[in-house]
């Protein structure tokens, strides 16, 4: 699952807006708009949240989730090794969330 705060960190580090996000996964801005501002996890269709993931995973964000490897220990979404995170020092920005 998704929270809200892990797509809206995901959304900053793609560098994209709530538009974008609602075209590169085939849903509509309403739609995103509403997911963005759950509270905790992310509520929806299946269909929805399974078009959102899949859409962050192809832009190259990795999901963490609780009990996974992360500096804080908490839910967080990083870029995927060897993507490119857009900094010129080569290190990949980690968003916790």
């Amino acid at each position: 699952m998704i929270t809200s705060a892990q797509l809206r960190a995901a959304r900053s580090l793609l560098g994209i807006d709530q538009r974008q996000l609602a075209e590169l996964s085939g849903l509509s801005v309403p739609t995103v708009q509403r997911m963005e501002a759950s509270e905790g996890v992310v509520r929806g269709n299946v269909d929805s949240l399974m078009k959102l993931i899949a859409a962050l995973d192809q832009a190259g964000i990795e999901l963490i989730g609780p009990g996974a490897v992360s500096q804080g220990g908490g839910r967080g979404v990083r870029l995927k090794a060897g993507l490119g995170s857009g900094r010129s020092d080569g290190q990949t920005g980690n968003v916790g969330a």
